[in-house]
């Protein structure tokens, strides 16, 4: 039996579908997760309110605990996302208990959202997708690691190969243009999304439906949650966004089983860059509460669209 060389604590609840057989705690053995590797796994459970539970982490922070994962999105959970203010708070509680145990933040859907990033705060590693707010819409493909140069540098050897690091691998001019590009388009990117997300919460919630975040309050990150109540509101959402968009209105989104998904997902991204979820996109699990996380928009006019063609089928 191989013993444990360290423990991931997940102190916002479960992570995103996605990240679940990375870790180890659903699918199979000796495919290269976490756990395969003997890494342990605890999370703490979110507050009744939807927020870290504070009382709980401080003192969920244990000898054997080398990793605390803070995930800044909702997921796909009904929670709030967390501010950088209240990420920083968590990383003080954690590194109080345990000086040693590195800090690294899922940071996918809040980059240029608020003034500052968790590394500011005091975060070790921050991880996001290049085709989500730093792309800017324009990049093609790629994720981003940041912080601290030891730590950044041991990710990229585990990407690659030790001795190789951030040195192997090709990157064609093209792309490294639009990398570039769209960093630098980014921040008006993610202000049209953020305006977008307002709108959503507003006509939403004034129609009865419960919205996350809620209309008018400081946000976050650019994902926009709104409960529909069952299957045929959810199908029906995903339908008017992808007949809305740009590419591909054409198509019909239909539910199924997606690799990495814990059930059934309908996605909605008629996108210039496959996958830009930062252009216009929705998408939600077909499961109770049967929400739908709006995110993106290149212009937050799209969702008014696509809100008055919603509002007529209500």
């Amino acid at each position: 039996m191989r013993t444990s060389i360290l423990q991931l604590l997940a102190v916002a609840g479960p992570p995103y579908d996605t990240l679940e057989e990375v870790i180890g705690i659903r699918g199979s053995a000796n495919v290269g997760s976490l756990k395969d590797f003997g890494v342990t796994y605890r999370e703490v459970p979110l507050a009744a309110d939807g927020g870290l539970d504070w009382d709980a982490l401080a003192r969920a922070v244990r000898p054997e605990t080398g990793c605390a994962l803070i995930q800044r999105s909702c997921g796909y959970l009904w929670r709030k996302s967390l501010g950088v203010a209240d990420i920083g708070r968590a990383i003080d509680l954690i590194k109080m208990q345990n000086p040693n145990c590195k800090v690294m933040v899922d940071n996918c859907y809040g980059e240029f959202v608020e003034t500052s990033e968790p590394p500011m705060v005091g975060a070790d590693l921050i991880a996001g997708s290049l085709i989500k707010n730093p792309g800017g819409t324009i990049a093609p493909c790629g994720g981003y690691v940041a912080g601290k140069k030891d730590l950044v540098a041991a990710a990229a050897a585990r990407l690659s190969a030790p001795g190789l690091g951030v040195e192997f691998g090709s990157a064609p001019g093209h792309v490294m243009r639009a990398l570039f590009q769209g960093l630098f388009l980014a921040p008006q990117m993610v202000g049209e999304a953020v305006k977008g997300g307002l709108l959503i919460a507003e006509v939403m919630s004034a129609k009865g439906y419960r919205v996350q975040p809620l209309p008018r309050v400081p946000r976050h990150d650019i994902v926009q949650a709104v409960e529909l109540g069952n299957r045929e509101r959810l199908m029906t959402f995903c339908e008017i966004v992808q007949q809305t968009c740009p590419v591909g209105s054409f198509v019909k989104p239909t539910a199924g089983e997606t690799p990495g998904y814990a059930s059934e997902v309908i996605f909605a991204d008629g996108t210039f860059m496959d996958g830009s979820t930062s252009e216009l996109s929705c998408d939600g699990p077909l499961r109770e509460p049967y929400a739908v996380f709006c995110q993106g928009g290149t212009h937050w006019t799209q969702w008014a669209l696509v809100l008055g063609e919603v509002l007529k089928v209500r």
